[in-house]
């Protein structure tokens, strides 16, 4: 029988899982005081997701929070909603472990699942009348990012919502140089250190893949949707705000 403490585990097990922890937790600590100090605009996002959903979303809505993270702007925004049920996907444990505590308030079920979001939607088969994506579909190829759509336009039964928040390319400008647009804000982000921007810029460089506006709106009229419209641009126009729906 396997002995549940740790001076059973190897050492170097022991301190790689020390280290993810750790960078989790340096990361997390980043990630929250941008949230906090608004520097990518979380106020007026989920502000208006709120509105969103309080003029088109059906009474006692089911919300799907795709690649939903910790889920504290998302708590903040649908603790006065008339939210029926809340299901958030994340690949992080440690991430949904927080989004646990952060929506214990909701009034409704919340139901959290561990796993890839893209294969999640692949294979999703439950009613659902809002799907959010906050920053996470610009990681997926572009075709990646097309066949997602699909599936949410699918997983909506030709109702509902499909809103997301993602980086946005000007028409003609290609990946290199909105990164370097990026890299021009970082006298506006003095509330992290060099090292946290250029662990930001690292990341990015590695796994951003923004499109311009008219690609998003034409991936979204392609998987069904009959509406697509841009809604909102970060005031820094880094990224947008699209919606779909029928």
């Amino acid at each position: 029988m396997a002995s549940s403490s740790s001076e059973s585990m190897p050492v170097a097990t022991v301190n790689e899982a020390t280290g993810s922890q750790d960078m989790f937790n340096k990361e997390l600590e980043t990630y929250r005081r941008i949230v906090a100090t608004n520097l990518m605009f979380h106020r007026e996002v989920y502000g208006l997701l709120r509105d969103l959903l309080v003029e088109h979303a059906p009474g006692s809505f089911r919300f799907l929070d795709v690649a939903c993270g910790d889920a504290a702007a998302s708590a903040a925004m649908l603790k006065t909603s008339a939210i029926g049920g809340y299901v958030g996907i994340d690949l992080s444990e440690a991430s949904l472990a927080l989004a646990a505590r952060a929506l214990e308030g909701l009034p409704c079920p919340v139901e959290l699942r561990c796993g890839d979001f893209a294969q999640a939607m692949a294979n999703w088969s439950e009613p659902v009348d809002v799907i959010w994506i906050g920053m996470s579909l610009h990681h997926l190829a572009t075709e990646g990012k097309a066949k997602l759509m699909r599936h949410a336009r699918r997983a909506l039964g030709g109702v509902g919502q499909f809103v997301i928040w993602e980086p946005a390319l000007f028409e003609g400008e290609d990946r290199a140089a909105w990164l370097a647009r990026f890299s021009l804000l970082r006298d506006k982000w003095s509330t992290v250190s060099d090292e946290e921007f250029a662990s930001m810029e690292r990341h990015m460089l590695l796994a951003d893949f923004p499109e311009t506006a008219d690609t998003w709106l034409g991936m979204g009229r392609d998987a069904g949707f009959r509406r697509a419209e841009e809604i909102f641009m970060m005031p820094n126009r880094m990224g947008r705000v699209f919606r779909y729906w029928n």
